[in-house]
């Protein structure tokens, strides 16, 4: 079938066509995909934090919230690249096997490979396909380290971070800059031991009200869904503007990672031959940009 055939097949209810077209926006066909797609708005939701943390279970009970509520939920789980193959090593069944026979609910891995501009490239489009098949909401759940984060937090809103109790995780996730884009902070696993001094520590260390969740018994998941009913409610166009900043700068970084002149630059600079400014220039095209 040609692109309009499986739009049509997947507003009529096929996920193998909506399945097909996911794989076409990390395809060469990318550009003829977005053309014929509208830009309608989508709810956007990234759950990011460190391994281990109850991402995973966290979106579980999120999707049966929103279903509950009469909303069409899409899941883009961001993985770890397999090695071999390209593609995302966690599967999709494994991850929400409650939801796996909902229509109203597509699963969809993203791997993390650098091919056609990597997360950067690839979640946009998808989101921007996955609105135009009528989903109410997009939730992005990434592996909780490196990159991945920066992007996710341009195109969500909000980008809820979840941590556990003691002070290891909100230490790592200070490290890695995830303090830095949440949005919300949560902490999981609230019953353990050391929550509550996480949650002050955190409080301190971010100014955020953090919420104090059980995401494995579904306890605090309301406040959690107000905490981002809110949020997006509270969006404006001086946030929209930034997202849209941070959007075209990283899929800006994934291009000129692969200009075709970067590696002669490179050694035109490590030789001394041309100052840093001056390549950057050229890579640039010695485009300049008056300031507002």
């Amino acid at each position: 079938m040609d692109i309009s055939e499986l739009l049509a097949a997947a507003r009529g209810g096929s996920m193998r066509a909506a399945g097909r077209l996911l794989s076409l926006v990390e395809s060469e066909r990318r550009d003829e995909l977005l053309a014929v797609l509208p830009a309608s708005p989508v709810r956007t939701v990234g759950i990011t934090g460190p391994p281990g943390a109850g991402k995973s279970t966290t979106v579980a009970v999120l999707v049966s919230a929103y279903r509950a509520a009469g909303l069409r939920v899409a899941v883009l789980a961001v993985d770890p690249s397999s090695p071999y193959s390209g593609g995302a090593l966690l599967g999709d069944r494994i991850r929400m096997a409650a939801h796996i026979n909902d229509p109203d609910v597509m699963i969809r891995s993203v791997a993390t490979r650098g091919h056609l501009g990597g997360l950067a490239a690839a979640v946009p489009a998808a989101i921007r396909l996955l609105a135009a098949l009528n989903y109410d909401i997009v939730v992005l759940e990434t592996v909780g380290v490196g990159q991945s984060e920066i992007e996710i937090a341009a195109v969500a809103d909000p980008t809820v971070a979840i941590l556990n109790p003691g002070a290891g995780d909100a230490i790592q996730a200070a490290k890695a800059g995830l303090l830095e884009i949440a949005d919300i902070i949560v902490v999981n696993k609230a019953d353990r031991d050391g929550a509550e001094q996480t949650a002050r520590d955190l409080h301190i260390e971010t100014g955020l009200p953090i919420l104090k969740i059980i995401a494995a018994q579904n306890i605090g998941i309301e406040a959690l869904i107000a905490a981002i009913d809110d949020h997006h409610r509270a969006d404006n166009d001086e946030r929209r503007s930034i997202r849209a900043r941070l959007q075209i700068l990283s899929l800006a970084q994934s291009a000129l990672q692969s200009h075709p002149g970067l590696a002669e630059l490179a050694g035109r600079v490590a030789d001394g031959d041309l100052d840093v400014y001056a390549a950057t220039t050229r890579l640039l095209g010695g485009a300049q940009v008056s300031p507002r």
